[in-house]
């Protein structure tokens, strides 16, 4: 795998194309309310990979399900391409579903099995009114995207590993060619040389398209990986934003130092060195984390 973090250009003074503003959404525990988000604000850009990480429990997830529409928000605002999607429904968002997509975290969940992989990628195409033929052609480019081979069409996703699925779930993604992938701990099910290859093929196709990624996870060496930016969350909110090297290498808060040191690493000297360190940041029991 490579070393670098991925970059794609992008124009810093170009409007965002994704902007979330002091979003909040509650939850319903029996009778009591839970505050999941609690003013949540971030931007992507066009061809931009933003990094969201945190434990589960953090409110990360809950941000991907708000701005694809499958979390109600509280208050605050969504705006994408300057539209604001914050309560959209019905077909406006059936048609938002052309430049907004998902990559869901269970490669073996997300896929129909009673269905071909070509009859998977091709029917958000013949739902949306593109002929067969054009179909056609466009999952045969997709699954070259993904660097799957032409008769992938006519099997069945029981067929296939876990990180062949998850290619297939990034072709799915990919067919309508989105602005915007929604990527929801897309690795985290897959052993670390998955991962590895994954990961490579997520930073080529931004590469080669120029899509946008919000890349949720919980583990700041897979972000540091592939983001330009990255947001940490905890409880709920933002505690730290900034470029990639700073936050997943100079990080400020405690929260992300903590996140930072849990994270493996393939030597086992700096790895017990960083348990070490872990240790004595978890020392004082009673100090909570601000």
């Amino acid at each position: 795998m490579k070393e670098e973090s991925a970059h794609v250009r992008t124009d810093s003074q170009a409007a965002p194309l994704l902007e979330v503003d002091d979003v909040v959404v509650d939850y319903r525990r029996g009778r009591t309310t839970f505050r999941a988000l609690k003013g949540v604000s971030m931007t992507i850009g066009a061809g931009e990979c933003v990094g969201l990480v945190g434990e589960s429990g953090s409110g990360k997830s809950t941000l991907g399900k708000a701005i694809l529409g499958l979390a109600e928000v509280a208050s605050g605002s969504i705006r994408f391409a300057g539209r604001d999607i914050t309560h959209l429904k019905g077909a406006a968002r059936r048609r938002l579903a052309a430049d907004l997509q998902v990559v869901f975290q269970d490669p073996y969940g997300s896929l129909d099995p009673t269905m071909t992989v070509g009859q998977i990628l091709a029917e958000p195409l013949t739902a949306s009114g593109t002929g067969r033929a054009e179909a056609r052609t466009t999952v045969a480019e997709m699954l070259d995207h993904v660097r799957l081979p032409a008769d992938t069409v006519t099997r069945y996703p029981s067929e296939f590993s876990g990180g062949q699925r998850q290619r297939i779930a990034i072709a799915r993604a990919l067919v309508r060619r989105p602005r915007l992938i929604v990527c929801d701990e897309p690795v985290s099910a897959l052993d670390l040389t998955t991962q590895a290859a994954v990961i490579d093929l997520f930073i080529d196709i931004q590469r080669e398209t120029g899509v946008s990624y919000l890349f949720v996870s919980h583990d700041l060496g897979v972000v540091r990986r592939i983001c330009h930016r990255v947001s940490v969350m905890y409880q709920g909110e933002c505690v730290e934003t900034g470029p990639n090297e700073t936050v997943t290498r100079n990080p400020e808060h405690p929260y992300t130092q903590r996140l930072l040191l849990a994270s493996p690493v393939a030597d086992p000297a700096r790895q017990a060195g960083r348990r070490r360190s872990w240790l004595a940041l978890r020392a004082p029991a009673t100090t909570p984390v601000p």
